[in-house]
């Protein structure tokens, strides 16, 4: 039925009211058959294919539909060497999933789209700027689509019950409002899913009867929720969960947690954004942060799924309510500059190794001063030939007190000093 009910012209098009819109862009181009090649990048079951196949449809060209998982490189050769034969066609070139093609077949495009021959509609669940070639990019025009909202969902299948034509209307089956907006809020912005969802309840309830909310309960507990586990749910999620951890919202923290689990990520790379997120969001605030972290790994590691939720939901809690410190990530930065922008430093003398008697008698370590034979193991000696102050502590849980402990340190060496070196 999902193939069926797709829109005709772009009146029918659910959604999308900044896209499509009476002020939009996209209609003025679409009605004015001016339009160059567009790229459409969202989530499944959003519109894109439907939305090309709409201005497909509205312009008087030759319409060549190309899905990039089953079409190669010979075909699209051919399909561009037949549409150069015949530039009065006025060629458009529908390809579905476009992120499947590689760099190759992608840079076989390049030539034809840039010099008109053919324009090009490309479709993509996958982030434009991690799976599109650049030079492709830059020729086409990007629109983003959102997953559409539960209201246009159930709206729609409401239409779909009741066309006789196209749709299940002929059947006779009813439906709540109730229950076609429980479908559409378990579709989770994806209208071709709910309506795969109210086709197999239609099909299931008896002649002339009701879709039940029982019936939408039990369709329910056996579905899985819409996410790609290789592209931007992938990133979009485990960048909210992280974010969450670092807000100290613990609540979002575990949703995003067992959202991923549920979309089936691997359990392994979530603990290993833990033991990162525990030295660099908590850090010296609470260093236990990163051995639960590390242990959360290792029991990933040992017991595995469904076990294993246990402690990611312990290291997760307990990031999310831990006092935050990124003292040790701006230090990386610091030393990291430091580096790279000044002449490299010279070990000094004292500081250098004396483990045989060649390095003894170039003067290594001859003036080293062993810290533990004073007080506060603090002889006064520097560690470095020019001084650096790369670690600033923040008064931030356990780190507090490391940032009283190093004033008193950085005072008692001053006292030293003062003395001749004396301790």
């Amino acid at each position: 039925m999902a193939a069926r009910m797709r829109p005709r012209n772009l009146s029918e098009v659910v959604g999308h009211a900044a896209l499509l819109g009476p002020n939009a862009l996209l209609p003025r181009l679409i009605k004015a058959d001016n339009f160059g090649s567009l790229l459409f990048y969202g989530p499944p079951g959003c519109g894109k294919t439907t939305l090309a196949e709409v201005i497909a449809a509205e312009t008087e060209s030759t319409v060549v539909r190309v899905n990039a998982v089953l079409s190669g490189t010979p075909e699209l050769r051919e399909v561009l060497a037949e549409a150069r034969r015949s530039p009065s066609r006025k060629t458009v070139l529908v390809v579905d999933e476009i992120h499947r093609f590689n760099k190759a077949q992608q840079d076989l495009l390049l030539p034809d789209v840039e010099a008109g021959v053919v324009r090009l509609i490309g479709c993509t669940t996958h982030n434009p700027g991690l799976y599109i070639v650049p030079a492709l990019l830059s020729r086409s025009h990007l629109f983003r689509l959102d997953p559409l909202g539960v209201d246009e969902i159930a709206a729609f299948l409401g239409t779909a019950l009741a066309d006789a034509e196209r749709g299940l209307g002929a059947l006779g089956i009813k439906a709540s409002p109730a229950v076609l907006r429980q479908v559409a809020e378990m579709a989770s912005g994806d209208l071709r899913r709910a309506l795969n969802c109210l086709e197999t309840l239609v099909l299931s309830a008896p002649a002339l009867g009701m879709v039940t909310d029982e019936a939408v309960g039990a369709f329910a507990r056996e579905r899985r929720i819409r996410y790609d586990d290789g592209g931007d749910d992938h990133y979009d999620t485990a960048s909210a969960f992280i974010k969450s951890v670092r807000g100290s919202d613990p609540d979002a923290a575990l949703y995003w947690l067992f959202l991923m689990l549920a979309g089936g990520e691997e359990p392994r790379f979530i603990a290993r954004r833990l033991v990162i997120c525990a030295s660099e969001d908590v850090g010296l605030a609470d260093s236990r942060a990163l051995g639960i972290a590390t242990a959360a790994f290792q029991a990933c590691e040992m017991v595995g799924l469904p076990e294993c939720e246990y402690a990611l939901a312990h290291a997760t809690l307990f990031l999310a309510l831990a006092p935050k410190s990124n003292s040790t990530t701006l230090a990386i930065a610091a030393a990291k500059e430091a580096v790279r922008s000044q002449p490299r430093q010279e070990v000094p003398l004292h500081l250098k190794d004396a483990h045989n008697a060649f390095n003894k008698g170039q003067g290594n370590g001859g003036t080293y001063q062993y810290s533990h034979d004073y007080l506060d193991g603090i002889s006064g000696q520097d560690y470095l030939s020019k001084p650096l102050s790369l670690y600033q502590p923040v008064a931030a849980g356990a780190e507090a007190g490391l940032a009283e402990r190093l004033a008193h340190l950085r005072k008692l060496k001053e006292a030293i000093r003062s003395r001749g070196g004396r301790p």
